[in-house]
């Protein structure tokens, strides 16, 4: 006799039957496979971007990361000068992006997806509306591509693929890069690019624009423009009257966002701009905005110096 459900995944099951027309019974069977992984809700209340930005820092930018990006870049040149072409965004942020979240590939998660989001959906309460919403997507998503849901691995988060989407944003923002009638953000690294790039444009990512620059700060006035999570709200003139300054020739009218790291001895400031928020759409720390920022600059340098020396 086949396992009782818990009574909330029964409802869910419900819900998904009545709103999408899936059938009962298939989806007591993929539910009845699901195995529920403690693991993750130690592992979701542990997130690495918790660390201070001094020992956040060196796990992204490091020689071996940098050195790996040169080599993702010129693994994928034309591909990634494509969606450079098509969405603006540049080679490094693609590349350093990729190489943050799963290290240009080579770690996409051992996680199955339907665990990791079933568990995150019914035991943890804190974020429990938004994997359930997650979940939903995940049976969708299966549903379009014909997937083996039940062995699809990914992160503890359930995030899927390359660049590491979550299920919402795969049938959003994922895209069919390489033309061969799927996407595929596992298996076809110009999906990944292309869905990269896709993402970041959808976001307004803005051709050109600066990500952040250096600041310094006087007073305490300061603390009330410090980064919330939201679009930067403030001129450059209005933080400087709150006593932040830059070295930057930056124009008076431009908006940005205050942003406060701890390091070793103290803490250093930058002035973050659209562009900034634009990557923290991917994930909202600003550890983890920082270090793609900074991977991707290192990229860009180690890329031109050796092709200078050649």
């Amino acid at each position: 006799m086949a396992e009782q459900l818990r009574p909330e995944i029964e409802i869910f099951i419900g819900e998904m039957v009545a709103r999408h027309g899936f059938e009962q019974d298939e989806l007591e069977n993929i539910f009845g496979g699901v195995q529920f992984q403690p693991a993750i809700i130690d592992a979701m209340s542990r997130p690495a971007t918790s660390r201070p930005w001094h020992e956040f820092r060196p796990i992204f930018i490091n020689p071996q990361r940098i050195a790996g990006g040169v080599d993702f870049w010129n693994s994928h040149v034309a591909t990634l000068e494509r969606a450079r072409r098509e969405s603006g965004i540049p080679e490094e942020i693609i590349t350093a992006v990729i190489g943050v979240e799963t290290t240009y590939g080579a770690r996409i998660g051992k996680h199955r997806v339907l665990d990791a989001l079933t568990t995150l959906a019914f035991d943890y309460p804190r974020r429990a509306a938004f994997f359930r919403g997650e979940l939903e997507q995940y049976l969708l998503l299966g549903r379009e591509q014909g997937a083996d849901i039940l062995n699809i691995r990914g992160s503890y988060a359930g995030a899927i693929g390359i660049p590491q989407f979550m299920p919402s944003s795969y049938r959003r923002y994922a895209v069919d890069f390489d033309g061969d009638g799927k996407v595929d953000l596992a298996g076809s690294t110009a999906d990944a690019i292309g869905s990269v790039a896709n993402y970041l444009k959808s976001f307004g990512w803005e051709t050109g624009g600066t990500v952040v620059v250096p600041a310094m700060v006087n007073g305490e006035n300061y603390r009330s423009i410090l980064f919330a999570g939201s679009k930067p709200l403030h001129t450059v003139e209005e933080i400087r009257k709150l006593g932040v300054m830059t070295r930057a020739d930056i124009p008076h009218d431009h908006p940005a966002t205050l942003l406060e790291m701890a390091n070793n001895g103290g803490n250093e400031y930058w002035l973050g701009f659209n562009n900034f928020f634009v990557i923290t759409r991917y994930n909202r720390s600003v550890h983890y905005a920082m270090a793609v920022w900074q991977l991707a600059e290192e990229i860009r340098a180690a890329r031109n110096s050796g092709l200078q020396q050649k």
